[in-house]
């Protein structure tokens, strides 16, 4: 940020700066490479915390894209700030996250060692009874009178009973507070899990999930074939709309896509405009529903704007690869994402060809 600031600020006498270099064609560039730093920085806390990584992701990248609509010193500023602003706030949130997830384990533990220690009071007071039962019935066998004896032992077999029973019950119940506990935490731990698993904005699976369940296939060599969409010019609307236009078309073909989808397939959000689709099965049926898909997401759209919906024509990409016996994700999403911009060629060419 200091680099561009200064060529900012500074007045050019010439074409070049003091090291040579033309100003006007290296601030875009440098403008570009900050913008692409951001989106890393973003990814970043995607993969530090998936739970609150997404909105830090989704704001650095629209200060990132304002900064290139608008390379002034005072936009810099701006930008500057605005992410000292995102961070300072992510790291907050972030503390705050881990901090009431390491105190919900606290919990967890301080239940277990009170359950512990509440089966110990209690065989503690049934072990002293038990012993006070078999005192009196070793006190029988010097009894002379018979109907001395038989009350005595009479009474020894009552409070004995009446000890296993409170054992008996005791046990239950603390069982039962037990399970409730257990059930109460790992309900919560269920439902953060889940919350982890998915994208803030789309709702779909995140990347981190959805790269675990295809790492997961490869692995067992299970049948699965990846597919990568990419929504065409997606930039172009958030540049004549804005970005909370943009969040929601990508809301509604999220939407869309679980629409078309088999309960089968798995959905997430690849990240930005970029969407994932893994299908258990080979390469024929898995192109045979891309064509489905790709006729069911791709249209016409209309969002609600702030004075008047906004009609947009939303085309896709699809880059679609079956897994191969001994590859790597990696691998795989290279050959999909491959796949995915000879697609993006292709249409581009059509739409020229169609212009003529």
């Amino acid at each position: 940020m200091i680099s561009i600031k200064r060529y900012l600020e500074q007045p050019q006498t010439g074409p070049y700066g003091r090291d040579g270099m033309d100003a006007k064609a290296l601030l875009p560039v440098t403008a570009a490479a900050y913008h692409s730093a951001l989106v890393e920085m973003g990814e970043s806390g995607m993969n530090a915390c998936p739970v609150l990584g997404g909105e830090l992701k989704q704001e650095l990248g629209n200060l990132g894209e304002t900064l290139r609509r608008e390379l002034t010193c005072d936009a810099v500023m701006r930008t500057e700030a605005g992410v000292r602003e995102q961070l300072r706030g992510w790291g907050r949130r972030t503390a705050k996250h881990y901090r009431q997830q390491s105190g919900e384990v606290k919990e967890i533990l301080l239940m277990m060692a009170r359950a512990a220690e509440s089966v110990g009071e209690r065989d503690q007071r049934c072990a002293e009874q038990i012993t006070e039962v078999t005192a009196r019935l070793k006190g029988i066998a010097h009894l002379e009178d018979l109907t001395e004896m038989r009350e005595s032992i009479k009474k020894s077999a009552f409070d004995l009973k009446r000890s296993i029973d409170r054992i008996t019950a005791e046990g239950k119940a603390a069982m039962a507070r037990l399970r409730a506990e257990v059930t109460s935490y790992q309900t919560r731990l269920e439902a953060a899990e889940e919350a982890a698993s998915r994208d803030a904005l789309t709702g779909l699976r995140c990347r981190l999930w959805v790269e675990g369940q295809i790492e997961q296939s490869l692995r067992e060599a299970r049948p699965l074939c990846v597919a990568i969409l990419d929504i065409n010019e997606f930039k172009q609307v958030n540049d004549q709309h804005g970005h909370l236009t943009g969040d929601e078309v990508l809301k509604q073909f999220a939407q869309e896509m679980r629409s078309a989808c088999r309960s089968t397939d798995i959905i997430g959000r690849w990240g930005g405009d970029e969407f994932i689709l893994l299908l258990s099965c080979a390469m024929e049926e898995a192109r045979a529903q891309i064509d489905r898909l790709r006729e069911w997401v791709c249209g016409n759209y209309k969002i609600q704007g702030s004075a008047a919906p906004i009609k947009l024509r939303v085309e896709a990409s699809i880059g679609v690869a079956e897994g191969l016996p001994g590859e790597s994700m990696k691998e795989l999403i290279e050959r999909a994402d491959a796949e995915m911009y000879r697609d993006k060629a292709a249409q581009g060419a059509s739409r020229s060809e169609r212009s003529r």
